[in-house]
């Protein structure tokens, strides 16, 4: 069964490598982070604090292209965690279909957040489960 969840905190650091996002229950209390690389925690602050870019990001330009083709962005799933490795897909609705699309959490966030309104986002429970456990 799906968790919703929200994007509770993003993390830059300056000196480290890998960035952090916390994604925290809508409905409860359980948060667990998500490392990413800067480009995309940059993204993702800019679109949480309401920058605007003279030109389209990437994030941007998935987000036009899905629109363009008369698709519709649904929703972000964050699936499975295979070594320490999350696994996520974006989900888009096409003529009446449900496409589960590939992607990276980190982009798939990037784009949830890109949406006006931003899309909602869900994490498998075993995966969450997953990662508590590995907390603890």
């Amino acid at each position: 069964m799906p968790v919703h969840m929200e994007l509770s905190r993003i993390i830059i650091s300056e000196v480290d490598e890998q960035q952090v996002i916390y994604l925290k229950e809508v409905e409860g209390d359980r948060t667990f982070p998500i490392l990413i690389g800067i480009f995309e925690a940059t993204s993702i602050d800019r679109r949480v604090k309401g920058f605007k870019t003279p030109r389209p990001l990437t994030h941007d330009l998935i987000v036009a292209v899905v629109d363009g083709l008369g698709a519709e962005l649904q929703d972000v799933m964050i699936s499975e965690l295979k070594e320490h490795t999350y696994y996520a897909r974006l989900r888009v609705r096409h003529e009446g279909e449900l496409f589960a699309i590939d992607a990276r959490p980190s982009d798939a966030i990037a784009v949830a957040v890109t949406c006006d309104p931003p899309l909602p986002i869900f994490v498998n429970e075993d995966v969450l489960n997953d990662v508590l456990g590995e907390q603890a």
